[in-house]
């Protein structure tokens, strides 16, 4: 087949990739008939931009080849320089679907994309040993390390400062001991790790936690051997977690045990970490999509971002989704963009994505020096214990940077928050076969593997029962629908300073992603101020009420809208700098800027009453930023946001 991208595209894309350091001449190794044989040699690169293709199976023998290309030229025009497809690039292996498939990247390719594919369960059939080989090995890397006896199944790169692995799909406990010898080889050669498979530990509608453990096997104990170990070590370097399988868009943080690797955290790697790694579920490039099944996994999840879109029950669109992973010393910086449309096969043609209107969708940025906070809604009930993470304050320790700087957020409450919905599902047991043989035994190796036992001293805030046998049949045990009410991952990072900053640069990052949506378990768009959730779905029984938003709250899921509630956050200046000589400033599109002009800078100590009612100011800094100094603390600015920043002391 003809290639899907060609002519005045093809040549766009190769001077957009040379403006963003991917290289477009690389070589190759061709047999005369068209194939690169052995794959495709590294480019050399100056900085590592990962893209992420989702699932692009569309149906039958065919790929969702409209949706392929729209997200690879939306990645294209972010940077991306590598693109990871997570899996399930066809919907039946057959060749046919190959041949679209390749002939839609092969021109990506050629201009400089380099492909490392990872294998889905659609493809896991005779196609591994046929089509997949034949197809692959020309996109799979030329220096790619294979893991013996699962050569094209799981392998790994190093690209700059980041390594990373593709895995097969359910390979996660098959590999492991194989990812923790080959990560021990290449210790302080990076600084990043990013880790993809087709399905992910934990899911959302899957997971190989709840498929192989709690509804496993009798004696397959492989996974749940090293459930804890697994979740410690993604945890102890900083996993990013990708992954494909769901056709729905998710990012969480999966909390690791402490108790398996004490010393994964000492005062001289710098401020400390939520023991958690992140799990980003890619989204949807096809011609179907999932509802949200089972909900938030309690006693592991914590969820920051969520959207799915069916067509279905009230859902008048499938998603596209595209994401980048953009990698810059030990920085990262993360965005996800999200298109709809209504095409149902690739003879509807392009529809809405022949002009695809991108928004943002969620966004991230993170060093490795940085302090974090998960940020729950106020939806909390009143009367909960203060346990566990149960906080809906902008509130943190003392955050320090290399050069003596210090941060703190000091005020501030999560009013505007996200709410979404999953539907009543079930698991189910079968005596002598699965590991479970009542449903009382199915019950606790839920609540041990996924769900929050609801107790005072544990309070369950999705629900009062999440799993419940059924009525009607013993063998049957209920995961009732529920609303859950999204967190947020605040993070303070601190990277050195530049040329233009007197200190190191404080990024502030998460209080900028929710707006207020509210959807169904299908997509279906709801009112957070003014539906009700479904019954059950608070820890007393009753249900999630209605929630006034502030004024700021845009209830879009573009976040070009989102305005974040006020917070106030204190920056001190090192004990060998000149206060009288600084300003606080911050980053923006021209460069750094003062946050507020000196005139408007007041001279006093932070007062949270300052969220809502600024102090005394001259009338023409009514429209600036509330910026305060506090002499009181000798070198103390203080700061009221609404929105994430990069802020540094500069000359004044």
């Amino acid at each position: 087949m003809k290639p899907f991208l060609f002519g005045a595209a093809a040549m766009a894309m190769a001077l957009a990739l040379t403006a963003c350091g991917g290289d477009s001449s690389h070589s190759s190794n061709n047999d005369g008939n068209g194939n690169d044989g052995g794959g495709t040699p590294p480019a050399e690169r100056t900085a590592v931009r990962i893209g992420l293709l989702p699932d692009t199976q569309g149906g039958g023998d065919n790929v969702a080849m409209h949706p392929m290309k729209a997200v690879l030229d939306k990645e294209v025009e972010l940077g991306a320089n590598i693109v990871i497809p997570v899996g399930d690039l066809t919907d039946h292996g057959t060749t046919r679907e190959f041949e679209q498939w390749t002939s839609v990247a092969q021109s990506y390719r050629d201009a400089g994309i380099e492909f490392l594919p990872l294998m889905g369960n659609h493809e896991d059939s005779y196609a591994y040993s046929v089509e997949w080989i034949e197809n692959m090995k020309h996109y799979i890397p030329e220096d790619a390390v294979h893991m013996s006896g699962a050569q094209y199944l799981n392998y790994y790169v190093m690209r700059g400062n980041v390594m990373i692995f593709l895995l097969k799909y359910y390979n996660l406990p098959i590999a492991f001991d194989w990812i923790k010898q080959e990560v021990s080889a290449h210790e302080g050669e990076f600084d990043h790790l990013v880790i993809a498979s087709h399905d992910g530990l934990i899911g959302a509608k899957y997971g190989e936690t709840r498929e192989m453990i709690v509804e496993g096997v009798e004696g397959d104990n492989h996974l749940m051997n090293q459930w804890d170990e697994i979740r410690a070590f993604f945890s102890k370097y900083d996993v990013l977690w990708v992954q494909g399988h769901e056709h729905m868009y998710q990012r969480s943080v999966i909390q690791a045990p402490i108790w398996v690797d004490p010393t994964s955290w000492t005062r001289e790697d710098g401020n400390y970490r939520l023991p958690q790694y992140t799990q980003i579920m890619s989204g949807n490039a096809s011609y179907k999509g999932y509802e949200f099944r089972y909900g938030e996994r309690e006693l592991v999840q914590r969820i920051v971002a969520q959207k799915m879109n069916t067509r279905d029950n009230g859902s008048t669109a499938y998603d596209v989704n595209a994401s980048v992973l953009s990698f810059d010393g030990d920085r990262v910086d993360y965005e996800s963009w999200y298109t709809e449309h209504t095409i149902g096969a690739n003879e509807d043609g392009e529809k809405e994505l022949a002009d695809p209107q991108w928004k943002l969708l969620d966004r991230f940025s993170r060093t490795g020096n940085r302090c974090e906070r998960l940020v729950y809604p106020t939806s909390i009930p009143e009367d909960t214990r203060p346990v566990m993470y149960l906080d809906s304050q902008y509130i943190s320790n003392d955050c320090l940077a290399h050069d003596g700087s210090v941060a703190r957020m000091v005020a501030g409450t999560n009013d505007t928050f996200n709410r979404v919905e999953s539907r009543t599902r079930d698991m189910e047991v079968t005596p002598g076969f699965s590991r479970a043989g009542t449903v009382i035994e199915l019950a606790r190796l839920a609540y041990q593997f996924l769900f929050q036992m609801n107790e005072s001293w544990t309070p369950n805030l999705n629900a009062e029962n999440r799993v419940v046998p059924n009525a009607s049949d013993d063998a049957v045990l209920d995961i009732p629908e529920t609303t859950i009410d999204l967190k947020e991952l605040v993070t303070m990072s601190w990277q050195e300073a530049g040329t233009d900053t007197a200190s190191d640069v404080l990024i502030v990052s998460g209080t900028q992603n929710q707006t207020g949506t509210y959807s169904s378990a299908y997509g279906a768009a709801k009112d957070l101020e003014t539906d009700t959730g479904l019954p059950g779905s608070q820890p007393d029984g009753t249900a999630k009420q209605p929630h006034t938003l502030p004024a700021t709250a845009s209830k879009d899921w573009d976040l070009a809208t989102a305005v974040s509630d006020a917070y106030g956050l204190t920056f001190d200046a090192a004990d060998n700098l000149d206060p009288a000589a600084l300003t606080l400033g911050w980053r923006t599109a021209d460069g750094w800027q003062a946050v507020t002009p000196a005139e408007c800078v007041v001279e006093q100590p932070f007062n949270s009453a300052f969220l809502s009612s600024a102090p005394t100011r001259p009338a023409a800094c009514a429209d600036q930023p509330l910026v305060g100094f506090d002499a009181d603390h000798g070198h103390r600015w203080w700061v009221v946001m609404q929105r994430d920043a990069e802020l540094a002391l500069i000359n004044r």
